[in-house]
């Protein structure tokens, strides 16, 4: 362990959780954000358009008052500055450099290409060329969402990719890049594809999230098409998890991993689960979008063989607790959100 570790775009809803499971294993941790994307200076001047900026603020005071707490440094810098990107870069001297800054929403992305690939590519190509000589280790977050509609129940790595959409498109040229550099540079990498995220303090507009928010708000929840589409939910302990069992497992370097629960469930199911706790919940069925592809179960065999990884998070345990934090921050809160 004590492996230094930077994590670009750590303080946002994958990163400060990540950061914070990092730490909790002794690896010696460190963050660069702008906390400009899906962050701090967006919600205060609500640019994403939020319907509950209050609360989206108050949700990243405490993942800052959190990262503060574990005496995790924070460098508030864009990563889109190359030069003061490699001045940090090379005075911390990491390891390994764990990539996440991106604009982590498909429909804001096929909204806004040009600052989805400015704040996705143009960041990854930065964080890129200054890990090439000195870094042991790229780790990238990748998405489901590069496979496109999935032609079986099941896909895995060798699944072929056919991404919709500016979002999805981005991540598959990310990988591409990633893998050029290692065979150009020699830049050992793994990425990862993870699948509908969902847990503490996101204010990502993921689906899990979304429908929380509405029942708390008492708002109908708008459920795209007949609600039985199927999302491999993917709890956000699974996921910190997975990637601190890969950085020091060799079996993990050049190479590609599903990294999610591996169970497609209906959306339908993850609005049972909410209806436990709130009864009156009200549902209205919309049109899908047709920028969002058909999905479902990602495999797992190959973490589980390769990284001996066991996923611990059923939707009905992760959704609960994730539910049961909400409620008690939003109680606690109440006050302050009017």
């Amino acid at each position: 362990m004590n492996k230094k570790i930077i994590i670009i775009g750590g303080a946002g809803f994958i990163g400060h959780n990540l950061a914070i499971k990092l730490k909790e294993n002794n690896f010696d941790v460190s963050i660069i954000d702008g906390l400009e994307v899906n962050n701090l200076t967006s919600v205060i001047g609500n640019y994403d358009n939020l319907p509950y900026p209050l609360l989206s603020k108050k949700i990243i005071d405490s993942r800052l008052d959190l990262l503060s707490e574990k005496k995790i440094p924070l460098y508030v810098q864009d990563a889109r500055n190359y030069h003061s990107l490699s001045h940090i870069i090379s005075k911390i001297k990491p390891e390994v450099i764990i990539h996440l800054a991106a604009v982590s929403h498909a429909v804001r992305s096929n909204k806004n290409p040009y600052n989805t690939f400015d704040h996705s590519l143009r960041t990854l190509e930065n964080a890129l060329d200054v890990a090439r000589d000195n870094v042991k280790h790229f780790i990238f977050l990748s998405s489901s969402m590069v496979y496109g509609n999935f032609k079986t129940q099941e896909v895995n790595e060798e699944s072929i990719c056919e991404p919709i959409g500016m979002y999805g498109a981005l991540k598959y040229a990310a990988e591409k890049i990633i893998i050029a550099y290692n065979q150009v540079f020699n830049l050992p990498y793994t990425i990862l594809r993870p699948s509908a995220l969902y847990g503490e303090r996101c204010i990502s507009r993921r689906v899990g999230q979304i429908f929380i928010e509405n029942a708390l708000f008492d708002k109908e929840l708008n459920v795209n098409g007949d609600g039985k589409e199927k999302l491999d939910f993917t709890y956000i302990e699974d996921l910190t998890d997975g990637i601190c069992n890969m950085i020091n497992n060799k079996n993990s370097i050049n190479q590609i991993f599903n990294l999610t629960y591996g169970e497609g469930r209906e959306i339908n199911e993850m609005i049972d689960i909410l209806k436990e706790s709130f009864p009156k919940l009200k549902v209205k069925k919309v049109d899908r979008d047709n920028l969002m592809p058909y999905r479902g179960t990602l495999s797992m065999n190959k973490a589980k063989s390769l990284l001996s990884f066991k996923s611990n998070w059923k939707l009905e345990k992760g959704y609960n607790k994730y539910i049961e934090w909400y409620v008690d921050f939003f109680n606690k809160n109440k006050d302050k959100l009017i």
